[in-house]
């Protein structure tokens, strides 16, 4: 056409729809890391913790109780019905939930790390991706899984004690009505100024990651055994019941073991406590001390309430925690 040419269209680089990576701000993006396995893990147990831990409060409370009285202490003596009798009369519905604030503050953070590290461990045990875990690799993991999550969440862990403990009947503590009992940071404030420093937010945590190792080992292990016998063949998930019951019996099996790391470690928590009485200088001191002056039944202490609150706690916790994860897992879809 006389000559002229026609001009082309300088070609332009694009990237493959299917390779796109959304932008940061967008709604996509969101979805797409609310949806990564860990992180979906590390959401889901947060929630699954507050859920739990809200539903067996007073159980929770009393099991406390019972632990740190010693064998000279019978106002929380009986059944669980009169001790949780007592904490209504003395003390009302405050007095059922009284550090179930702090234990909240504590366990969607502690909950979270743990189901988060859980999966994040599994990576480096699997022996091909996706593959099952063997009984003995998920003992292992949510071994790892349990230490992690204690050790960044310990001492809210011990100000939570502090908090169940020091409006009870047998806690002498001076000038102190329960309307004037330090909070959450108040206890922290004064264990720091007065009983050590920053190392005394951490006492206890020897006998504490001793049993949490092992329970939090236990209860992974168990649960997913559990759940996978109860999977009907063909079938992805069990039905709700059987989820609840899977949750209840990896608690119950895993408490059972592990118990008297409990007593020890909510002993060694109010060791300096004062009005209470307790001085021991090492696990071992502990541990023949209390022997000795309660018997053996003495590191079970409290192990009743204990699995009357175990059972709906683990039951409401795995299934807030399956629930939740499945929801931000879909996300990606």
């Amino acid at each position: 056409m006389n000559g002229a040419t026609v001009p082309t269209a300088s070609p332009q680089l694009t990237t493959p729809p299917s390779v796109v990576a959304p932008n940061p701000s967008s709604l996509a993006y969101v979805r797409l890391y609310l949806s990564q396995p860990v992180t979906a893990s590390f959401i889901a147990g947060g929630a699954a913790g507050a859920v739990s831990r809200t539903v067996v409060s007073p159980l929770e409370r009393l099991k406390i109780l019972f632990q740190v009285q010693s064998s000279g202490m019978n106002e929380y003596k009986g059944s669980v019905w009169k001790g949780l009798t007592r904490i209504w009369q003395e003390e009302g519905f405050k007095g059922m939930m009284r550090g179930n604030g702090t234990n909240c503050i504590r366990i969607i953070p502690y909950s979270a790390v743990q189901f988060g590290s859980y999966n994040f461990y599994k990576r480096f045990m699997e022996p091909s991706p996706d593959a099952d875990l063997s009984p003995i690799r998920r003992l292992i993991c949510g071994g790892f899984a349990g230490i992690t999550s204690v050790t960044f969440t310990y001492p809210l862990d011990i100000v939570r004690t502090r908090l169940s403990v020091q409006s009870a009947s047998f806690a002498k503590l001076d000038n102190v009505t329960l309307e004037k009992l330090p909070g959450m940071w108040g206890t922290m404030k004064h264990m720091h100024k007065y009983e050590g420093g920053f190392p005394a937010l951490y006492r206890g945590i020897v006998p504490t990651l001793a049993g949490v190792a092992p329970y939090v080992g236990l209860n992974f292990m168990v649960y997913e055994s559990i759940r996978k016998y109860f999977t009907p063949e063909g079938e992805k998930n069990p039905s709700i019941v059987r989820r609840l019951a899977a949750g209840a019996l990896s608690g119950a099996v895993a408490q059972t073991c592990t118990y008297p790391f409990d007593v020890l470690r909510r002993r060694f928590q109010i060791n300096t406590m004062s009005g209470m009485g307790y001085k021991y200088k090492s696990i071992w001191d502990a541990l023949t001390t209390i022997v000795a002056k309660e018997g053996t039944k003495g590191l079970y202490k409290g192990l009743v309430p204990n699995l009357l609150k175990v059972a709906p706690s683990m039951a409401s916790s795995w299934l807030s925690y399956e629930l939740t994860r499945d929801f931000l897992l879909s996300l990606k879809d």
